[in-house]
Formats: structure tokens, C-alpha cells, sequence
């Protein structure tokens, strides 16, 4: 994926988003309680994820249970307690506040990165915050006057945008294993079982009983939160990504008789390459690889044996083939 429209899918997802205070909104004059309103944007984007993937996209469902941590992270943190924490901090401030200090998150996220990750903090990436959350005051109309807050609405908006900034962290090694479906639906699948125990079912036909509740239901699930955290999720893919450092050890070693190397980023594609292509040499970039991924790349390629299908050696074959012609 070519890094601009990584760029724009994260736009797109903030655009998005923004609808999320207008819907919760909605469903609050409609009389929907908090617990319903998690429960309406969690399991309701659970329900759409499960139909589509299960249209569409089936390889979404299998994942390593080693790996059910990492979703449960994202799940319970980074959706459900956002949505609780959010939804509540809008009844305590107006939307203009809480929309300012959710959008605290990309600071979190440039903390977290230089912490876990040892990404450099640039000059242009303060610049870039600054300007950013002056832009959020700006369009927000905080400085017009419209500041209502109290202590407690204000540190509900700090801990929503940890909240969403934690979405990164736990993507970053969720990408590394999986596609970015599978990291949304395995998050909703536990944000949306979560957000049950929310849920009081005997007033929860207030949502559907008039206009502005099926709007406010509509615009927090497709609009708020299943289009933004795909776009989201597929921008993460690309941001920050390079390759071009290993391609040449890849290609080079390809070229040596016997050799089948593959160009390897995540856990994932080493089991495949090992089970699928028998692969017997790996490449990996010290540039873009973390040293705790590295090491569970290769661990995963060590540990995993060619599967000996018919279709799999054969395709072995064919390339192996080519030396010889």
C-alpha cells in the first residue's frame, strides 16, 4: 500500500468518527440509557462485522488462541471502556470539550511509540501535535465560550483518549500476526460480548421506538465506528512501514541454487512460508523489524515443519524447476 492513502484512510477515519458525539447525542434524547448506548455501538458493529466477514471474508474467524490477549486488550480497553468513558464524558462536558481531550489521543500514541517502540521524537512531530490540538480548540468553538466541564467530565475526556490512543499499541502487534480485519472483528467480538453485561434489555426498545433513536443507532454503529475503525485499521498497515531494505538480500539469495528465502514482517507469513514453500532461508529488516518481533518471526519459522501436502510440494516443484531450465 503506497504510504499517502494509508494517510487517507486514517483521515477518513477521523472524519468519520467526529459523528460519534452527534449520534450518542440522538440516542441520549431518545432516552437510551449508557449502558445501552455501549451496548447499541458495540454489539451492533459486532453483528454488521460478523455478517459481511461472513459474506465476504471468512478467514477472520481462525486465529491463535496465544494471540486472544492481544484482542481482549483491544477490546475491553479500546473500545468498551472508551465507549463508557466517552459517552459519559459528553453528559459531564459539552461536545466541543470532550472532543478536545479525546483528541489528546495522538499524543498518548507518540508517548507510546518512543516508549515501546523507539520511535524518535522529531521536531516536526511536536510541531505536528501542537498544530493539531490547536486545531481541535479552533474548530471545536472552546475558545467561543462553549466550555462547559466539570473536573470529573474533563478527567473521563483524558482517560478516553488514552483509551483510543491504546488502539495503536495493541494494532501494532495485532498487525503483525493478522490482516486488519481479523484485528477489527476479534476486537468487537470482545467489546461486543463485553458490553452485555452493560445492558438493560428492558429499555432497550427505546432505541428503535421513534426516528431519532434508529438514527442515533445507525449513525454510532455504521457511520461512528464500523467504517471509521476499518479505515483506521487498513490506514495502520502502511504508516510508518518500509521494506526497501530487505528486498536486496531477498532477491540476491533467491538467486543461489537450492535457496527459497522468504520476506518475512510477521509471525503469521513464517508459519505459511514454512508449511506452504518449505521455506530454508528468512530475510528480515533491522529497520523496520522490532527485536521482540524478530525474534517471535523467527521462532515461529524454526518451530514450523513443511506440511507435505501434494499441492504444496508440488508448487515446490515448478519453482525449484526454474534452476534447471
Amino acid at each position: 500500500m503506497k504510504k499517502y492513502i494509508s494517510y487517507i484512510y486514517v483521515i477518513l477515519s477521523a472524519v468519520c468518527w467526529g459523528f460519534i458525539g452527534f449520534s450518542n447525542r440522538l440516542l441520549t434524547g431518545a432516552g437510551v440509557s449508557l449502558g445501552n448506548r455501549v451496548f447499541i455501538r458495540n454489539f451492533g458493529t459486532l453483528l454488521v462485522l460478523t455478517v459481511v466477514f461472513g459474506l465476504f471474508h471468512r478467514q477472520v474467524f481462525r486465529i491463535r488462541w496465544k494471540h486472544l490477549p492481544i484482542f481482549l486488550g483491544s477490546g475491553l480497553i479500546s473500545i468498551l471502556l472508551l465507549s463508557i468513558v466517552y459517552f459519559k464524558c459528553q453528559t459531564m462536558c459539552s461536545l466541543s470539550v470532550a472532543a478536545v481531550l479525546l483528541y489528546l489521543a495522538p499524543s498518548f500514541v507518540v508517548i507510546f511509540s518512543a516508549v515501546l517502540w523507539k520511535t524518535p521524537l522529531t521536531k516536526r512531530k511536536v510541531i505536528a501535535l501542537v498544530v493539531s490540538l490547536l486545531g481541535c480548540v479552533m474548530v471545536s468553538d472552546v475558545l467561543g465560550g462553549d466550555t462547559t466541564a466539570s473536573w470529573t467530565g474533563i478527567g473521563l475526556g483524558v482517560l478516553s483518549g488514552l483509551c483510543y490512543a491504546s488502539y495503536t499499541v495493541f494494532a501494532h502487534y495485532g498487525l503483525a500476526r493478522y490482516e486488519s480485519y481479523t484485528m477489527i472483528y476479534w476486537t468487537f467480538l470482545v467489546a461486543g460480548l463485553g458490553s452485555i453485561f452493560f445492558t438493560d434489555f428492558k429499555t432497550l426498545p427505546l432505541a428503535f421506538s421513534g426516528t431519532q433513536g434508529i438514527v442515533g443507532t445507525c449513525g454510532v454503529v455504521i457511520v461512528a465506528t464500523v467504517l471509521p475503525y476499518i479505515f483506521y485499521t487498513k490506514g495502520l498497515e502502511g504508516v510508518e512501514s518500509g521494506r526497501a531494505s530487505i528486498i536486496g538480500v531477498f532477491i540476491t539469495a533467491n538467486k543461489v541454487k537450492g535457496i527459497r528465502c522468504a520476506l518475512l514482517d510477521n509471525p503469521m507469513s513464517a508459519r505459511l512460508t514454512r508449511e506452504h514453500n518449505d521455506t530454508n532461508m528468512m530475510a528480515l529488516g533491522a529497520a523496520v523489524t522490532g527485536e521482540m518481533l524478530a525474534l517471535e518471526i523467527v521462532d515461529v519459522w524454526l518451530d514450523t515443519a513443511f506440511s507435505g501436502v501434494e499441492r504444496h510440494q508440488r508448487r515446490i516443484d515448478k519453482m525449484m524447476a526454474y534452476e534447471h531450465d
